[in-house]
């Protein structure tokens, strides 16, 4: 990073100028974000520091989407989130184009701090790289059977996933509802049948079917025979 080059104010000795004071005091609170981080712990709503190659991000947590102490779901945001502005800029440097990422927890340095806005991407004036050393954090369909007496009891007939794409996990949402129109309560004796649009669960991979591989009515038909059988 370029060490900052000042400006005396010619009115007082020794005074910088507004706009160098401002950028001095950034400086300082980016060396005591990184001198004091404030440690994360999962399953808090605050924004996260995360390293992206030599750049620090803020990313933003998906809520219940913890997975053990190694890997959790995030959203890249702008450092200047929720101010006017933010979204258009974040947008045109690539921050609304990443969606949903896998992140490591090696990689956080603690909750989100405004002194780490320097160390951004933005603020340096560069786009997010193609490959931010991330992969996707994919959705899942759920096909679920619950009681008809409006209690949460119930079970899970078919888990599809991972979709690489969340357009392919709504296509196959709205394929599945419309196949279940009118046989909702007939399918399974007692039970309502419906399908939930939901993160991908990476920890129960094996329990999921590949929706790319086969017909996902044709495996929700398949799920209600074992049921029946």
């Amino acid at each position: 990073m370029k060490r900052p080059f000042f400006r005396r104010c010619g009115h007082a000795p020794g005074a910088l100028c507004p706009e160098d004071q401002a950028v001095a005091d950034q400086f300082r609170a980016m060396l005591t974000a990184l001198r004091n981080p404030e440690p994360w712990a999962p399953g808090s709503a605050r924004d996260i520091a995360v390293r992206v190659g030599p750049f620090v991000e803020r990313a933003r947590t998906r809520p219940g989407d913890d997975h053990g102490p190694d890997m959790i779901a995030v959203a890249l945001v702008h450092p200047d989130t929720p101010h006017a502005g933010a979204y258009l800029h974040g947008r045109q440097l690539g921050y609304a184009n990443c969606g949903w990422l896998r992140c490591k927890t090696s990689a956080i340095l603690g909750f989100w701090q405004p002194g780490y806005a320097m160390l951004t991407h933005a603020a340096a004036g560069l786009p997010l790289p193609d490959d931010i050393g991330m992969a996707p954090a994919h959705y899942a369909l759920y096909i679920e059977a619950r009681k008809r007496d409006d209690s949460l009891d119930g079970y899970t007939l078919l888990r599809l996933g991972p979709y690489t794409q969340t357009r392919h996990a709504q296509q196959d949402h709205d394929r599945l509802t419309a196949a279940l129109d009118g046989r909702e309560t007939t399918l399974v004796p007692g039970y309502r049948v419906g399908a939930r649009y939901a993160p991908f669960d990476v920890s129960d991979h094996l329990l999921f079917a590949d929706p790319y591989e086969a017909d996902t009515v044709a495996l929700l038909d398949a799920a209600v025979e074992g049921v029946s059988a």
